[in-house]
């Protein structure tokens, strides 16, 4: 899936930035195995650029001394805003080549002067991303596909898809989509299906092949693609319905739920919280997380929920010696 010419940069900005690469370092940066890596090696060499192979127990790959390869140009904030970003991307499961992640880490960070250098390898290994269990998955969407559903939406063309149901079962479909979703580290597209001649959301991964047509369609001018994921993905997730009563302001509600202001309503007691979920203790942990008062209108199982983490809590604090 992944391109050839991306992984052969890499290699190259890997050297160049570090002098001296094992192989089975450049293996593990590029998520390939050492064979793989010594064909691009030849391949490289093959092409006339000149890596030197050292041989023995700590062998390694290095460019030929005084060998140079033109370098970007950015200033020092520009430099820093790309390695924070490529921080999140890789802790965040973005579908995006490792090769691709460690070449431009490796590209930008050659441009750094020493003191922001060291700064910045430091962030590289202090900065944790909360990327909660229940939020991560094993199945991550192609960089292929993202790419290529970009420019079929972009240029408002029909795509036929191969797509595995969650029972496994594969279709073959003919869509017209609207935009792209990342919803807790799972990537969605949605837009009219004409298989089933209504609107469908797509989970990227899995997505099996994808085709661009010359088919042009018109894409609905008032659709709301992330309102409608979010209700996709709310229908199938159902489980309780929530009705929370917050005791603060509808625009302090909406900073402190960004992420979910189409659920807030303003009303004469405060902002009605209104939702659907399966997992109640999600919800209660993100409510005493926001350190605001509310009162539950529903469930009564909410109640429970927050009793259990009472007690839990209490049998903790009577621990203390």
């Amino acid at each position: 899936m992944y391109s050839p010419t991306m992984r052969l940069l890499a290699v190259l900005e890997l050297l160049e930035t570090y002098g001296s690469v094992s192989g089975p370092e450049l293996a593990r940066r590029l998520e390939v195995d050492a064979r793989t890596v010594r064909r691009y090696i030849v391949t490289l060499q093959d092409m006339g650029i000149p890596v030197v192979a050292e041989r023995g127990p700590y062998g390694s790959y290095r460019l030929e001394r005084g060998s140079r390869l033109p370098p970007l140009i950015f200033n020092d904030s520009e430099a820093s805003a790309i390695i924070l970003g490529l921080i999140v991307i890789r802790q965040m499961n973005f579908p995006i080549d490792a090769a691709a992640v460690e070449g431009a880490f490796a590209k930008t960070e050659r441009l750094l002067p020493e003191k922001l250098f060291w700064y910045i390898n430091d962030l590289k290994e202090l900065i944790k991303i909360h990327n909660p269990s229940y939020f991560s998955t094993t199945h991550i969407a192609h960089s292929d596909f993202v790419l290529l559903l970009g420019q079929a939406i972009k240029n408002r063309k029909r795509t036929v898809l191969t797509y595995s149901s969650k029972d496994g079962k594969e279709t073959v479909r003919e869509a017209d989509l609207y935009g792209l979703v990342l919803v807790g580290g799972q990537w969605y597209t949605a837009g009219y299906c004409h298989l089933r001649e209504n609107l469908r959301t797509f989970r990227l991964d899995r997505l099996l092949s994808i085709a661009i047509t010359e088919k042009d369609f018109d894409r609905p001018q008032s659709f709301d693609l992330l309102n409608y994921v979010l209700g996709s993905i709310e229908h199938v997730q159902k489980g309780f319905d929530v009705e929370i009563v917050l005791k603060t302001s509808i625009e302090q509600a909406r900073r402190l739920f960004a992420s979910e202001v189409q659920w807030l309503e303003p009303i004469d007691e405060g902002v009605l919280y209104r939702l659907s979920t399966s997992r109640l203790d999600w919800l209660a942990f993100g409510l005493m997380d926001r350190n605001i008062p509310f009162i539950i209108r529903k469930p009564p199982e909410l109640y429970a929920v927050f009793q259990e983490i009472a007690e839990k809590a209490a049998r903790i604090a009577s621990t203390k010696e």
